[in-house]
C-alpha cells in the first residue's frame, strides 16, 4: 500500500526566525476563543527567549517539565481539561522545547476538539475530529518530532502514537539560534535519534527511494555534525543539525524505524528511560543488525566524549524484562520493516530477551 502523508503546511527557517512568531500567528488569534496557549519547556524559565513570546493578553502559558519521563496520557489529558475549564478553546497553541513538548503540543491540540481519554487514540487513524491550529518551535533538533504525523505517548498498557493527518504541525518554526545552549550530553543523544532514524529507515524492506535522498542527506549532515573535522556545538553545526533532524522526519515517514526503535519502547515504557538517551543505550549493542552503522556511532561517541551507559541489564528483573518484551514484540510494523513479513518466524522473545540483556 502506497503511503499518503500530510505534511507540515508551513515551514520558516533561518537564524533569528523565531522573532516572527506574532506575525504568524496574528491571523489566527480571531478564531474560537481568540487565545493562543503556549506550552514552554520549563528549561527557559527566567531565560530571554520568554521575554521574546508574543504574548498578548488572555494568553496561557504552561510550563512543562520535559526532563523526566516520557509524556503520558495522563498527562495530555489533565493538561486539556485545564485549559477548556479555564478559558475555553483557543485559537491555536505554540509548542516550544524538544521532541517531548513537540508531542505534547500535537497531542493536546488534537485532545482539545476530542472527547474522552487519549488513551482510547493511541494508534493510526482513531483520532474522530480536526485538532486547534498548532506550530511546533523545537529547542533542540535530532528527534524529527517538529515534521512526524505521530504524537507519541505512554499510556496505561502501551507506547503508541496518536498518529493521523491532523496531528501533523500547522505551522513550524527552524531556528537555529535556539539550540545554542542545549547540553552537550543531550546535543549528543537527541541529534544520534535522527541518525539512527536514517539507518533503519533506509535499511528495512520499506526502503525507498524517498525516503533514501533524505536519509543520505541526514546522515551527511549528522557525519559533518559529529565525525569531521570541525565538529562540535558550533552556529554551523547547529543549522546543519536543524535540517537533518527535519529530513530525517522525513525519511522516517516514507520508511520505517527499526530493532533499535522498537526494543527502546520496551525501554521507555518500563523505565521511563527518555526516548533519544534509550536509543543510544540499545544502539550501541546492534552490531548484529546495523553493524556499519553501530560502528561509526561508536565513533561518533568516541570523538565526542560522550558517555553511554553499559551493564544496567544487571539490576532488571525478569518480570522488567518480559513486559519490554511485551511492548516491544507488539510493535508489528517496525518488525516488518527490520526483518520482513515473516519476521514471527525469524525471532523469538528469546532473542530479544538476550538483546534486552546486552545494555
Amino acid at each position: 500500500m502506497f503511503k499518503n502523508f500530510k505534511s507540515v503546511s508551513k515551514c520558516v527557517y533561518g537564524v533569528g526566525c523565531f522573532k516572527d512568531l506574532g506575525k504568524i500567528l496574528e491571523d489566527k488569534r480571531k478564531e474560537n476563543n481568540q487565545f493562543m496557549v503556549f506550552l514552554v519547556d520549563d528549561y527557559f524559565l527566567g531565560k530571554p527567549l520568554i521575554e521574546q513570546l508574543p504574548l498578548e493578553e488572555g494568553d496561557m502559558i504552561e510550563y512543562i517539565y520535559a526532563g523526566g519521563e516520557e509524556p503520558k496520557t495522563s498527562q495530555i489529558d489533565e493538561l486539556r481539561d485545564r485549559i477548556l475549564a479555564t478559558k475555553g478553546l483557543p485559537a491555536g497553541l505554540i509548542g516550544i522545547g524538544g521532541g517531548s513538548l513537540m508531542d505534547i503540543a500535537k497531542a493536546t491540540a488534537l485532545m482539545l476538539t476530542n472527547e474522552g481519554s487519549s488513551v482510547q487514540y493511541q494508534g493510526l487513524n482513531l483520532i474522530k475530529k480536526e485538532g486547534v491550529y498548532h506550530v511546533g518551535i523545537p529547542t533542540i533538533s535530532g528527534t524529527g518530532a517538529e515534521v512526524s504525523m505521530t504524537a507519541v505517548l505512554t499510556g496505561p498498557t502501551k507506547k503508541l502514537g496518536l498518529k493521523c493527518d491532523w496531528t501533523v504541525f500547522d505551522q513550524i518554526i527552524l531556528d537555529p539560534s535556539l539550540i545554542a545552549s542545549v547540553p552537550r550530553n543531550d546535543w549528543f543523544y537527541t541529534g544520534m535519534d535522527t541518525y539512527i532514524h536514517c539507518i533503519e529507515s533506509m535499511t528495512g524492506h520499506l526502503k525507498n527511494t524517498f525516503s533514501e535522498a533524505y536519509g543520505y542527506k541526514s546522515l551527511d549532515l549528522c557525519r559533518e555534525v559529529y565525525l569531521n573535522d570541525g565538529c562540535g556545538q558550533t552556529a554551523i553545526n547547529d543549522e546543519k543539525l536543524m535540517v537533518a533532524s527535519y529530513f530525517g522526519g522525513l525519511s522516517l515517514t516514507y520508511s520505517e524505524v527499526g530493532v533499535c526503535h522498537a526494543l527502546s519502547y520496551g525501554m521507555s515504557y518500563v523505565f521511563g528511560t527518555r526516548h533519544c538517551f534509550a536509543n543510544c543505550i540499545i544502539f550501541n549493542q546492534l552490531e548484529d543488525y546495523y553493524p556499519e552503522g553501530v560502528k561509526e556511532f561508536k565513533e561518533m561517541v568516541r570523538k565526542n566524549d560522550i558517555f553511554i551507559p553499559q551493564n544496567i541489564s544487571k539490576d532488571w528483573t525478569n518480570a522488567q524484562i518480559e513486559k519490554m518484551i511485551d511492548i516491544c514484540w507488539a510493535l508489528t510494523h517496525m518488525w516488518k520493516h527490520a526483518l520482513g513479513e515473516d519476521w514471527e518466524q525469524k525471532l523469538t522473545r528469546q532473542q530479544i530477551k538476550d538483546l534486552y540483556l546486552r545494555m
